[in-house]
């Protein structure tokens, strides 16, 4: 609409003017009186210029027409209700094009597969790109016409599934194509350098064209599995097992990467479980059996991670547990029964508990079930000897608390962890107590504990472990320790008392009574008063004293009654009394720190030179003589020999001699004398173990005393399991029924007349 200068407004041709007045006149249009008509061969001529341009982007050529006017034919075929025929026209010639192509490409199917498939690459590519410049001409038909019809494909799709037709009817070049993709793949595994862009684009080729799941695939992984299962079985055979994990992994690796950089991701997962299959899964026991127990005795972490680590991904975990658990028990019971190295067996066995316990966190992740493994089958390694193990670690922890010259407290005390480690899995921990509470007498009363602080720990260590009832007794032995300190106080202020009063009285020493002054004769005693319960039994040693020690052991044993209650009795230890005694040598004067009983015999020769065995059993009226031939053994053979012993030999006769030694010499003034008799017996071990096994019994009696008084009648079996709860020692069924017939015989029990399996308590 235009406005001209006089004012009026023209609506149309033909129309009249409209004044401006606001006055408006109506406006009619009225249809053409002919209707436009289209070539009679319109159709032809426009498919015909179509035509040439599908033929010309098929043979690569340049189209004559702009894209524009072809675009703008077939949106006037479009309108004019031609689509149908156009649609069918463009497939036709296109299903020809695909035809051609492949026929080329059957006349190739001699050339090698790497050349077959880089033709097979070029045509799909062209074809790619016709079919994208195709459908951009025919871009009106494909959004107006075909994707309003559900039955019908995009112009592209439509190509993809023409080809894929064509392709099923060409069988020989499907399959060279499949055939030349799967020797790129092994030849890729066996080491070859391939195209791997070349195999990624005919990857994505099967895929688009739906032939990768249905066709490609489950042929990848029948040749994978078969590949693989005849390297595995190769290779199992050929290499040890650190390189065949080593392998595997590797093979793992080489696959993940495979499917990342050209097969489909849907290959990934089948992919990888039948590598895992062919090279682990089919081979776990031979792989357990070969190679588990070389890696544990080698403390090879690393490899028995990636062992845990294969394993688990083909569910090889459970087997892998049985193993570990029959390798710790194995190992372990190797280690507690070898009897000839008995001396090294808590040392070995520290050994491994912490390379177990090192492969445990850093090769199996600290797996809860790993670890439940390692505690019951370590415990019944450990448990796999009776006692013995119990014995040596008491024994360890007190070498450990003997001699810790030059070791750090952090060092000291991580070794009683890792002992008390070891301790933890014993089932007769009495045991364990009857021999620590022997060792800890030792050391206190001879002085030989290095550190009291250390002692203590220990102690509070034990008893968070075991509870308040385990240490009891131990802790008395230390209470006992502090009383007789101050008691030997108390005495020495008496003493002291007593001598000033009986100066005072008679003027001078020289004539006091006669007790005072053979007390006064330079020697200086100290008196350990310890209670029996706390203390392990000792064994009785008789012995004939100086009159000098009978004159202290009667001043003290009257203070002691004066000061305590009447109902103590002193009994005198002599097998755990030491002496320390100043001996003159013609090449020096020493300091001898000795027994009691080796400082007698030595004193027998401040009278006489030469003295026969005889002569000195007699005199110091010993009726044990084992324990005597032991103490003139460690005068007269061992390493400080202040005695000669006539003739010489490691056997001390009835017969023999002994005499003072005035040849000896030795660099140091304070020479401690080896108390050979102090070192254990087996007689002494078995002593022990007996007093275990008699304390046992009296253990079990009043456990089951307590549980028959609290509930009067009840089965044998629950009977059996509230006994077992209460008793902190391993118990068989047989010897518990022992103790039942035995408390039956004593009339504590009876069994019921109704049912023989039921017991009444008897009050």
């Amino acid at each position: 609409m235009s406005t001209h200068k006089n004012g009026m407004v023209i609506n149309a041709p033909g129309a009249k003017a409209t004044p401006q007045n606001g006055q408006t006149k109506k406006l009619v249009i009225r249809p053409l009186k002919l209707k436009p008509q289209l070539p009679a061969n319109f159709e032809e001529e426009t498919w015909a210029k179509l035509q040439a341009a599908v033929w010309a982007v098929h043979q690569k050529q340049p189209v004559a027409t702009s894209l524009e006017e072809l675009y703008k034919a077939v949106e006037d075929m479009c309108r004019h209700n031609m689509q149908d025929r156009l649609y069918k026209r463009l497939q036709a010639e296109c299903d020809m094009h695909i035809s051609q192509q492949l026929a080329a490409l059957q006349a190739q199917t001699q050339l090698a597969p790497a050349a077959f498939l880089e033709q097979v690459a070029a045509t799909w590519e062209d074809y790619c790109n016709q079919m994208l410049l195709i459908r951009s001409i025919f871009l009106y038909l494909d959004r107006a016409y075909v994707m309003s019809l559900p039955g019908l494909r995009s112009l592209f799709d439509t190509g993809l599934a023409s080809l894929r037709q064509h392709l099923a009817a060409h069988s020989q070049v499907e399959s060279h194509i499949l055939r030349g993709l799967l020797d790129l793949v092994e030849r890729e595994r066996r080491g070859e350098a391939v195209d791997r862009q070349l195999l990624a684009g005919l990857v994505r080729m099967l895929g688009d064209l739906g032939l990768y799941a249905t066709t490609f695939n489950p042929r990848l992984l029948q040749e994978t599995a078969a590949f693989y299962k005849a390297e595995g079985l190769r290779l199992m055979e050929a290499c040890d097992v650190p390189d065949y994990l080593i392998h595997c992994e590797s093979r793992i690796h080489q696959e993940q990467e495979r499917c990342l950089h050209y097969l489909d991701p849907s290959s990934r997962r089948p992919l990888l479980q039948e590598v895992e299959q062919q090279l682990l899964a089919a081979h776990i026991g031979s792989i357990l059996a070969k190679g588990f127990n070389p890696l544990m005795s080698g403390h090879r972490v690393q490899d028995l991670a990636r062992l845990y680590s294969l394993l688990g991904r083909v569910g090889g975990t459970d087997a892998l547990r049985e193993q570990w658990r029959l390798y710790i028990t194995t190992t372990g019971v190797v280690i507690v029964k070898d009897g000839l190295n008995d001396k090294e067996m808590v040392d070995r066995l520290l050994q491994l508990k912490a390379q177990l316990d090192e492969v445990l966190t850093n090769a199996f992740n600290n797996s809860p079930v790993f670890a439940d493994q390692l505690t019951s089958a370590f415990q019944s390694a450990v448990n796999s000897r009776s006692n013995k193990p119990a014995e040596l670690v008491a024994k360890y922890i007190d070498a450990k608390l003997r001699s810790s010259k030059g070791v750090g407290e952090g060092e000291l005390e991580a070794d009683l962890d890792r002992a008390l480690v070891l301790f933890g899995y014993i089932q007769g921990k009495d045991v364990f107590e009857a021999f620590y509470k022997k060792d800890l007498a030792k050391r206190l009363l001879l002085g030989r504990s290095a550190s009291m602080d250390a002692e203590k720990l220990m102690i509070s260590k034990l008893k968070a472990g075991c509870g308040g009832n385990f240490t009891a007794n131990i802790e008395g032995m230390f209470r006992d320790m502090d009383v007789a300190s101050e008691t030997m106080e108390l005495f020495q202020r008496h003493y002291n008392r007593v001598k000033r009063a009986s100066q005072q009285q008679d003027g001078s020493t020289d004539d006091a009574p006669a007790s005072m002054s053979s007390v006064a004769s330079g020697i200086d005693v100290q008196v350990t008063v310890l209670t029996q319960a706390h203390w392990p039994t000792q064994a009785m040693l008789e012995l004939n004293l100086p009159t000098e020690l009978v004159h202290w052991q009667t001043m003290f044993k009257d203070f002691y009654s004066k000061h305590y209650s009447s109902y103590r009795q002193l009994v005198w230890q002599h097998s755990m009394s030491t002496a320390m005694l100043r001996a003159n040598f013609p090449k020096g004067a020493k300091e001898l720190s000795v027994s009691l009983l080796q400082a007698l015999v030595l004193l027998l020769f401040n009278d006489a030179d030469e003295l026969s065995y005889e002569a000195i059993k007699e005199q110091l009226g010993v009726k044990n003589e084992r324990e005597l031939q032991r103490t003139l053994l460690s005068l007269s053979v061992g390493k400080v020999r202040v005695l000669t012993k006539i003739p010489k030999g490691p056997d001390v006769k009835l017969t023999d001699v002994f005499s003072y030694n005035s040849a000896f010499s030795n660099p140091l003034l304070r020479i401690k004398v080896n108390n050979i008799q102090l070192k254990e017996t087996h007689e002494e071990n078995a002593k022990t173990n007996a007093e275990v096994v008699q304390e046992r019994q009296h253990a079990i009696d009043a456990a089951i005393v307590r549980v028959m008084k609290m509930r009067k009648t009840l089965a044998h079996k629950l009977l059996v399991q509230e006994v077992i709860t209460q008793l902190r020692f391993q118990l068989t069924n047989a010897d518990l029924k022992r103790r039942i017939d035995n408390l039956i015989e004593r009339e504590f029990l009876e069994r019921s007349s109704a049912d023989s399996q039921v017991y009444n308590y008897l009050a």
